[in-house]
C-alpha cells in the first residue's frame, strides 16, 4: 500500500505507520488495563467503529476527488489501511466472540437482553 503512493519525500508513508503505531498503542494500553476481557472488547469495539468511520469517509472521498480532476490515490491508500487494519484486529481468535458480544450489545439499547 505504500509503496504505491507517489510522494517521493515518504511523508504519506511516515504518517500511515505514525496512525498505526497510535492506534496499536491505545489498544494495547485499553486491553492491559482492562478489567476483563469483555470491557478490553468494548474499547477494540470503539476502535473498529471510529476505523469504520473513517474507511467510509475516505471511500466517499475517491469519487469526489476523481471528479475534480485530482488523484485520489491518497485518499484509496488511507481507505484500504483502514480496511486492513480492521480485518487484523478481527483476525484476533479471543477477540472475536467479545467483539460480537459488544457488537450486539450496542445494538440493544433500550436494555431488553433476550435468553435471560
Amino acid at each position: 500500500m505504500i509503496d504505491s503512493l507517489p510522494e517521493a519525500d515518504g511523508t504519506a508513508a511516515q504518517d500511515m505507520q505514525r496512525a498505526v503505531e497510535g492506534l496499536e498503542t491505545r489498544l494495547n494500553r485499553a486491553i492491559e488495563d482492562a478489567d476483563t476481557e469483555s470491557e478490553a472488547a468494548g474499547y477494540v469495539v470503539d476502535a473498529l467503529e471510529r476505523l469504520e468511520g473513517h474507511y467510509e469517509r475516505y471511500d466517499e472521498f475517491i469519487p469526489e476527488l476523481r471528479a475534480w480532476g485530482q488523484s485520489p490515490i491518497y485518499a484509496i491508500a488511507w481507505r484500504n489501511l483502514q480496511a486492513d487494519l480492521i480485518l487484523q484486529i478481527e483476525e484476533y481468535d479471543w477477540l472475536k466472540p467479545h467483539i460480537d458480544r459488544e457488537r450486539n450489545l450496542r445494538l440493544v439499547e433500550d436494555g431488553i437482553r433476550y435468553g435471560k
